[in-house]
C-alpha cells in the first residue's frame, strides 16, 4: 500500500502534499526518505500519463509540484546523507530554438528520478553545451529541438560534445525529431517523450553503475 505522501503526489493533491511534508519534517522524518516517497508518486503519475488517465498538463503540473517539494526539503537534505544522484545530465534546447516546455518537463522528471540536472535553458550554442559537460563531468546529455532548423545546430552540438572524448551518452528529442534525424545528428538515442527520456537515462546510468 502506498504511503499517504506517495498517494497525494500521485493524485496531484498539492495541499495534502505540503501538509504531510510539514508534519513529517516537524516529526524528524529524514528528508531523503520523503523525497523517495515523492519520487514513487511521480512514477505513478508517469504510469497514469502513459495509460491516458493523465494529460500533458498533469505531467507538467507534477514536475512543478516535485520541484516545490524538493525546494521545501532541500535545506534538510545536505546534512541528511541523502542518496547520491544516479548521474549528472546536461540538458539544453539547441541554438536557434527557444521552446522550453518539453525540455522543462524532462528536467523536472529527471530531478524527480534522482538525477543531477544542469539545465542550460534555450537557444544554447554548441560550445556552451560542451563546456558544461566538461565542467560538470556529466555522463548524459539531452538536446531538445521543436523546429526543423534546429537539426543542424543539434548535429553541431553532438559533434562538439564528441570532440571532448569523454564517456558521454547523448539523447535528442522534440516533436519533429525522428529516428532518421537522430542518425543525422549522430546521437545515441531519441526520446519519444519525457518519460521515454527518463527511461533511456535509467538504462544508461544502470549500465554505467554496473561497470559494463
Amino acid at each position: 500500500m502506498d504511503s499517504p505522501l506517495t498517494t497525494a503526489v500521485a493524485d496531484l493533491d498539492e495541499d495534502t502534499v505540503f501538509e504531510i511534508l510539514r508534519t513529517e519534517l516537524d516529526a524528524g522524518t529524514a528528508p531523503s526518505a520523503l523525497l523517495d516517497l515523492a519520487r514513487e508518486g511521480m512514477t505513478i503519475v508517469g504510469e497514469r500519463f502513459e495509460s491516458g488517465e493523465y494529460y500533458l498538463s498533469d505531467l507538467i503540473m507534477s514536475g512543478e509540484l516535485f520541484k516545490e517539494i524538493a525546494q521545501m526539503v532541500v535545506g534538510e537534505t545536505a546534512s541528511d546523507g541523502a542518496e547520491k544522484p544516479r548521474a549528472t545530465v546536461v540538458i539544453a534546447t539547441v541554438e536557434g530554438d527557444v521552446h522550453d516546455i518539453g525540455k522543462d518537463i524532462v528536467v523536472n522528471l529527471l530531478r524527480g528520478a534522482n538525477y543531477e540536472v544542469v539545465d542550460l535553458g534555450v537557444n544554447v550554442p554548441a560550445a556552451r553545451v560542451a563546456e558544461a559537460v566538461q565542467e560538470s563531468q556529466a555522463t548524459i546529455v539531452g538536446l531538445s529541438g521543436l523546429l526543423t532548423i534546429a537539426f543542424d545546430p543539434m548535429k553541431q552540438t553532438v559533434e562538439a560534445v564528441r570532440a571532448l572524448n569523454l564517456p558521454v551518452k547523448i539523447m535528442v528529442g522534440g516533436a519533429p525529431v525522428t529516428e532518421t534525424v537522430r542518425e543525422y545528428v549522430g546521437a545515441d538515442a531519441r526520446g519519444a517523450d519525457a518519460l521515454d527520456a527518463v527511461k533511456i537515462a535509467d538504462e544508461w546510468s544502470s549500465v554505467a553503475g554496473s561497470g559494463r
